[in-house]
């Protein structure tokens, strides 16, 4: 087998063609998300914490031999979690919802069990003719 026919036939599995789409769709997802928590949430929730704008909440460090201030950007990491904290939800409720899709319907209660193998039996009647004896 050719090194170029191996390779199709690798690209062209179904999982990696889906592992492609996810992560196209996954990048353009987390860009949104980041807007909504960037311009939709972070304001409303600086807003109720007395108008605080959390991207330039910041300790400064010093100043760098260009004459720049040196910033550690905690208000950009707390949106940042704000971000992890949204998809990894929204995932999980994705998930959750196609995984109620698979599950088969849960049995009636009043259906009958299913009979025991025929070996299960045999041996309980070997079990109950030794302790007979």
């Amino acid at each position: 087998m050719s090194l170029a026919s191996e390779f199709k036939e690798f690209a062209m599995k179904g999982n990696v063609v889906d592992l492609a789409i996810g992560v196209i769709i996954g990048g353009a997802f987390g860009k949104i998300v980041s807007s909504l928590v960037g311009d939709v949430i972070m304001p409303v929730i600086g807003k109720l914490v007395g108008g605080v704008n959390f991207s330039d909440l910041a300790v400064k460090l010093g100043v760098d031999p260009a004459g720049k201030d040196v910033l550690v950007k905690y208000g950009s990491f707390v949106q940042t979690v704000f971000d992890f904290v949204i998809v990894a939800f929204v995932i999980f409720m994705a998930i959750k919802a196609m995984n109620r899709l698979k599950k088969p319907a849960p049995a009636a209660a009043d259906a009958a069990p299913p009979p025991p193998p025929r070996n299960e039996v045999l041996l309980e009647e070997i079990r109950n003719l030794l302790a007979k004896r």
